[in-house]
């Protein structure tokens, strides 16, 4: 009968893709069983549910299985998750706000009209539709388009023992400005007020315990984007942007006041890429690779493009974002690639930063 160490040794040969290490070095294979008929079946616990090399992961654990232990069985391997936490190398302590939260994510842009606030919200239903735990704030409080893009319009968050609940929608926990004011109500706020708001969001809201909080801030790089980096650890930024140069000439501002303040850019997401006509070619209507080459130069990972296309407009207008209304479109299988590779820069930098430790 096959034995346990037998099949540590076997998995001792695969590598996870990123860090260079064995599996079992880096503790990720977890509960291994073997039968009377040399079934083996054993969880992989990866440090994210988005890992985008989650299915070469497990084809190389079967491969290694077989090679080593001919006389196996079926092999069965269960890829399971423990996101890993950002707080642990911020200096943490126990009364800081959002303890709860693993990761935060600054989701930025230079200028308006880029998509930001439509980026942030597929990659949060993206990143809850791989399983992990999900909360998005409304940061652009001038202009906030969270109750629109998930179409809600009527419903307020209760108030228990003086903390606003987060609403819930697509298993996403969610709070905007957008919730508390009427609709058309203009906020004509100075930056203290606004700043106000923002930590009021951090302090007065009774999140629960989150692998990501998402936060779709305003344009620029302003009193809330200051007041944010401030306040809490903030994991890293995902700058959006648009092919053109005058939106990459505002993007680069963006980039460096979180350099400044000692963000991690985590990568930069290309919006509006490109428009796919009828016959299969492309048009590069802002202009071909402007973000692609832009992030290479700043040296920060490209997380991916996504194209121009009327079925996000669509999804962004009826309260259902294109990850769910049309899941196999181009559009949304771009958003989920680009969100996996969110999700696996974030389990890289914690990964650096716990080895330094």
């Amino acid at each position: 009968m096959i034995q346990e160490e037998q099949v540590l040794a076997a998995l001792k040969t695969v590598a996870e893709p990123d860090l260079k290490k064995d599996l079992v070095t880096l503790g990720m294979i977890k509960d291994i069983h073997i039968d009377e008929a040399n079934n083996i079946a054993c969880t992989v616990v990866l440090t994210t549910p988005a890992c985008p090399m989650k299915n070469q992961i497990r084809q190389s654990c079967i491969d290694a299985i077989k090679t080593s232990l001919p006389e196996a069985g079926t092999i069965e391997i269960t890829m399971s998750s423990k996101v890993t936490s950002s707080c642990d190398h911020h200096e943490c302590d126990h009364e800081r706000p959002l303890k709860e939260v693993k990761n935060i994510i600054a989701v930025a842009s230079g200028k308006g009209g880029v998509g930001k606030s439509t980026v942030a919200v597929n990659l949060a239903i993206s990143l809850a539709r791989e399983g992990a735990k999900v909360g998005l704030i409304d940061a652009d409080l001038y202009g906030p388009s969270i109750p629109t893009m998930f179409g809600i319009y009527d419903a307020k968050p209760e108030i228990i023992s003086k903390k606003l609940i987060p609403l819930e929608k697509y298993g996403i926990k969610l709070m905007s400005i957008g919730f508390l004011v009427e609709t058309d109500t203009a906020l004509i706020w100075r930056g203290p007020m606004a700043s106000s708001a923002i930590k009021q969001f951090i302090n007065d809201v009774e999140w629960p315990e989150l692998d990501y909080l998402i936060f779709d801030l305003p344009p620029g790089t302003g009193d809330i984007q200051l007041t944010l980096v401030q306040t809490i650890p903030v994991t890293g930024a995902v700058i959006v942007t648009t092919p053109q140069d005058v939106a990459l000439a505002d993007v680069s501002k963006a980039v460096n006041m979180f350099r400044k303040m000692q963000v991690p850019i985590l990568g930069l997401i290309e919006n509006m890429s490109h428009y796919e006509l009828p016959d299969g070619t492309k048009d590069y209507i802002f202009g071909m690779h402007g973000g692609e080459n832009f992030a290479k130069a700043q040296a920060i990972a490209f997380l991916g493009s996504i194209p121009i296309d009327r079925e996000i407009r669509e999804g962004g207008d009826k309260g259902k974002p294109v990850v769910l209304s049309q899941p196999r479109s181009v559009s949304a299988q771009a958003f989920s690639q680009a969100t996996k590779e969110v999700a696996r820069q974030i389990s890289l930098f914690n990964a650096h930063m716990n080895a330094k430790q």
